[in-house]
This record gives structure tokens, C-alpha cells and sequence, in this order.
């Protein structure tokens, strides 16, 4: 609970917030421990994980996929490259058009962390009942669809 002393509506809607943002974070801990483990990074599991489930993309389709800035996002597909995870190769029809794409190395990680990670997430949301996650999920979605 707050201890700003604003208004009712102020009061409410920091608290809310609050609420939301620890929940976030602690689900987000215990359901990605494995993450750290595997030396990645969410942004990075991220990107291999968009790849892995849509295939190659652009890195500014991947930056929107996962809610990264263009420089954010280069830097987090400059890291998995080092790596040997991810590859960039130009588009033989248009070379300004740079594909990212997993390499099989990126591709066994992949497969192998997913389903960690999806068994992390529904323990973590089995604190909630299966009606309760589908309205968590809606009203997510309204938050995240508000134009600011």
C-alpha cells in the first residue's frame, strides 16, 4: 500500500501500480531463473525465442517484438552473434535488408530452454486460477493498448 498522502484516486492508482510491478518482478525472477543459468539475458531469450516461433526478421520487426530500441536491439543481436547463437545475412533481392536468423547452435538452446521457461511461467500463474489468468490477461492488455 502507498503512504502518499494524495488524493483517493492518486492513493488507488499508485497502489495498483505498485502491486502490479512487484508481481511482474517476482514472476518474471522465478519463472526465468533458468535464463541466467544459460548465460542469456531476457532480451536476448527474447529474440531467440521470436525466431524460434516466426523465423527469420528484420532487427527492427525483432526490436518491436520484444519492446527494445533500435540501438538496444542491435546490442542484444550483436551479443547472441559473438556467441554463435543468431547471424545476420543481407536478402539476396535487396542487400540493405538484413535478416537475423538462428544458427543451429541458437536453435538447440532454444529448444532445449523453452520449455523451461513455458513450465516457469504457468507454475508461477498457477497462483491463479485458470478464469483469474484469462482476466489478468485482459487487463493487461487493456493497460498495454492505452495510448499515453
Amino acid at each position: 500500500m502507498t503512504k502518499h498522502r494524495g488524493t483517493t484516486e492518486e492513493k488507488r492508482a499508485l497502489d495498483a501500480y505498485i502491486k502490479l510491478m512487484r508481481a511482474a518482478e517476482t514472476v518474471t525472477a522465478n519463472a526465468q531463473r533458468h535464463l541466467a543459468r544459460a548465460g542469456l539475458t531476457t532480451s536476448q531469450f527474447g529474440v531467440l525465442e521470436a525466431l524460434f516461433h516466426l523465423g527469420p526478421l528484420c532487427q527492427r520487426d525483432l526490436g518491436r517484438k520484444i519492446l527494445k530500441s533500435s540501438g538496444n536491439i542491435t546490442t542484444v543481436i550483436d551479443n547472441l552473434q559473438k556467441r554463435g547463437l543468431v547471424e545476420r545475412r543481407p536478402s539476396a533481392e535487396d542487400r540493405r535488408f538484413v535478416a537475423v536468423h538462428l544458427t543451429a547452435a541458437g536453435e538447440t538452446l532454444i529448444r532445449e530452454l523453452f520449455p523451461r521457461h513455458a513450465a516457469g511461467i504457468v507454475s508461477e500463474l498457477g497462483a491463479l486460477t485458470p478464469q483469474e489468468q484469462e482476466e489478468l490477461g485482459r487487463l493487461c492488455r487493456k493497460l498495454g493498448r492505452r495510448q499515453g
